[in-house]
């Protein structure tokens, strides 16, 4: 079955209505089962992982860059290139060579480390990870532009940029001759709208920029599991379901479980595809810990939601955050 496409800005690059991350990979989805997952992913059709070189610094003895080795050592795997797979990654929250976060010499080095890391010529999408009011939009919109002339870099995309500053970039590109950001990765989900609604949503939609959001299943507690504080000991996440367990998250839920029976389908899949349907979305960003897990995401690829579904989760879930 042919999977309907989304295009993202003016890149050239496509991907289905998921982009697998990759914050799990060498985290709690290591070997061969990692491997079971990526395989899965890419012969359901999908097209684009997301990693950064941070994950995984968070765990104990990890010093970042896992994610993007295990996925290098997946590429290599299969042999013959990349083929259709486009990976992105970031730069700007794993301190190292060349100073701080968004810095000329920080953002050269570490284009350089993942480059190898992963075992790819050039990067598909090259995100800065945070914006970094310490050095001037400028500088680092030409570092990002000197990678892209050298094909190191093919794409640029910025995540957790508010749309103040995400529009300073956009002119400072026009102004300057420099590449702009064509994607943007925020976060966004059924339970964290006002961040992104509004001045952020417009600002995309009106430039054209593709968004990518992270967290589309709210660190898990949009696929069900989480309906108690007895089930947050379920998951090395779930001490961040206490903030959704209240009336909205109960009824962002029931919702949820309405339209999946309707639908035939899972609440991890309608939530997915609630988010894909929303205006500047070009896909939804979703991890899987286990080829079970995979399974149930690949549904999200094709589920399409009625009006009345997509209102019946809007509503749920338009209560005050």
């Amino acid at each position: 079955m042919t999977l309907p496409m989304r295009t993202l800005g003016t890149t050239g690059l496509a991907t289905p209505r998921l982009v697998l991350g990759g914050n799990v990979f060498g985290w709690n989805a290591t070997g061969d089962e990692a491997f079971r997952i990526l395989d899965r992913f890419a012969e359901a059709g999908g097209t684009m992982i997301d990693t950064a070189d941070v994950y995984s610094a968070w765990v104990p003895g990890h010093g970042g860059g896992e994610s993007e080795t295990l996925i290098g050592e997946w590429l290599r795997r299969r042999g013959g290139g990349k083929g259709a797979i486009l990976i992105a990654t970031k730069v700007g929250m794993l301190p190292g060579e060349g100073g701080a976060k968004l810095e000329p010499a920080r953002i050269a080095a570490a284009a350089e480390a993942s480059l190898r890391r992963l075992g790819v010529e050039a990067i598909d999408l090259y995100y800065a990870h945070q914006d970094d009011p310490d050095t001037p939009i400028e500088e680092s919109l030409a570092a990002f532009g000197r990678l892209v002339s050298d094909g190191k870099v093919r794409s640029l995309g910025a995540s957790n940029f508010s749309a103040e500053r995400l529009e300073a970039s956009l002119a400072a590109s026009e102004r300057d001759g420099l590449p702009r950001y064509e994607v943007l990765q925020n976060e966004y989900n059924l339970m964290a709208r006002s961040a992104f609604e509004g001045p952020v949503q417009r600002l995309c939609v009106e430039r054209g920029i593709a968004v990518l959001p992270y967290y589309g299943l709210a660190s898990g507690f949009l696929t069900g599991k989480y309906r108690s504080a007895a089930d947050q000991d379920k998951s090395v996440r779930g001490d961040r379901m206490t903030k959704y367990l209240n009336a909205r998250g109960f009824a962002v839920l029931e919702a949820l479980d309405e339209v999946a029976a309707q639908a035939g389908a899972t609440p991890s899949q309608v939530a997915l595809a609630w988010l894909a349907a929303q205006p500047a979305v070009a896909a939804p960003i979703a991890s899987a810990r286990t080829p079970d897990q995979m399974e149930e995401l690949i549904g999200a690829m094709t589920l399409e939601l009625s009006g009345e579904q997509l209102a019946r989760l809007d509503s749920a879930s338009r209560t005050e955050e």
